[in-house]
């Protein structure tokens, strides 16, 4: 049973009246952007924003803060997760609040953290109606998948304990009206996996005159090159998704010159474990063989990022409730309308908070093509439109007090 809320509106009226202060923390974080698990001047900036409502953050880990709101009628605990991290690109928006110190926030983590802030002002506010515990998490290193890794292993899902987690990302470049939300409908996976290998060829090196007194690792790099993409062209069902790819090949230093040896590095997306393990055990078994073939030794270091993001069948149906309810029918759309089969090949570590916790994650619109937000996240060019930060701290704020009054 998922109970719509009278008062809802509330919380969009409310982030209306807080729009210009969200405003002003988005720009403020924007232009102080920092990498990773290192983010001392963010982590006070919102450390302090969240002390002058009144409310008690505590570090988790490194860089990572919480702080919880209502627990006064006992109840459930719901988490509501912004990530704050950065990406080591300059900017190249000429915004004036641009970043000048060569990094930016161009997957929107400054948006998430400002809509946050927004939503603890909200829930601070309406406190004594909250039918349960909202625990905030703002989190470091998203973009490197170490932040919610290390935030759990910090305590965050614990005291109170988190019976329910929800995220949000914002879009760019997209097709879709500003301020849109996607909704999940089915439970299950909805992004990928991510790993990445390593592959490092031991030859003997000769010259380039004397093939025959070398043992070539670019011969080798090159057969490993074409054999690994056969691992998705032939050993996996066409009905199952996953990508290898190969980013880095590199090796020698000359024309004339047969080197000692040479790299591959590469990543890895899949939806489901079992998959995940198969593509390393063939990463492996085919690195090995074609090594063993041409002479070689072959070494694989192989490293696992983050599991895929799950969302719970139940958590999503409550967060079309709560979007609808909040802004209207026509508010959201369901995730398969914008990506087929329902499924983003792209990576976030939320997914080992949704791999302990049932989770849902909604996604909301922050640039519209035909309003000249032509460029994707991860881009030196990439714009959001502040017009919709109001509408990010309502969804959070509401998504948390319904999902506590549905389940008190």
């Amino acid at each position: 049973m998922f109970i719509v809320i009278e008062e809802a509106g509330d919380d969009l009226s409310m982030a209306h009246q807080l729009q210009d202060k969200l405003v002003m923390y988005r720009h403020h974080l924007h232009a102080i952007p920092e990498l990773d698990l290192s983010l001392p001047r963010t982590t006070a900036y919102v450390k302090e924003v969240l002390e002058s409502m009144g409310l008690k953050p505590a570090p988790v880990g490194e860089s990572g803060l919480t702080v919880t709101i209502g627990g006064q009628h006992g109840g459930k605990v719901v988490l509501l997760r912004a990530d704050m991290d950065a990406l080591p690109i300059s900017e190249e928006t000429e915004l004036a609040y641009a970043s000048l110190n060569g990094n930016m926030h161009a997957c929107g983590h400054d948006m998430h953290t400002s809509m946050l802030l927004g939503a603890a002002e909200i829930l601070k506010a309406n406190e004594e109606q909250l039918r349960g515990t909202v625990k905030l998490m703002f989190q470091p290193g998203e973009e490197t998948l170490h932040g919610a890794k290390m935030m759990l292993e910090s305590g965050i899902l614990d005291n109170p304990k988190v019976d329910a987690a929800m995220m949000l990302h914002v879009l760019t470049g997209m097709p879709l009206p500003l301020g849109q939300f996607v909704v999940p409908e089915e439970g299950g996976a909805i992004s990928a996996s991510s790993d990445w290998f390593e592959i490092i060829i031991r030859g003997r090196g000769s010259h380039g005159a004397m093939p025959e007194a070398a043992v070539d690792p670019l011969n080798v790099a090159a057969h490993l090159h074409l054999a690994l993409q056969g691992i998705l062209s032939r050993e996996i069902s066409p009905i199952d998704n996953a990508v290898l790819t190969i980013g880095v090949m590199e090796g020698g230093s000359t024309n004339n010159v047969i080197p000692d040896t040479a790299r591959l590095k590469g990543s890895v997306r899949t939806f489901n474990t079992a998959l995940r393990d198969k593509v390393e055990t063939r990463i492996r078994e085919i690195s090995a063989g074609i090594g063993e073939t041409f002479q070689a030794k072959v070494e694989v270091i192989y490293t696992r990022g983050c599991p895929e993001v799950k969302t719970d069948g139940g958590l999503n149906e409550q967060m079309r409730v709560s979007i609808a309810n909040t802004f209207g029918d026509g508010s959201y759309i369901g995730i398969t309308e914008l990506v087929p089969g329902g499924k983003l090949m792209g990576s976030e570590d939320f997914a080992f908070v949704s791999q302990a916790v049932p989770s849902t994650t909604v996604f909301l619109n922050a640039g519209n093509i035909e309003d000249g937000y032509r460029y994707p996240v991860h881009h030196p060019k990439t714009m959001f439109s502040d017009e919709v930060l109001h509408r990010g701290a309502a969804a959070y704020a509401a998504f948390a007090r319904d999902w506590l009054e549905s389940n008190s």
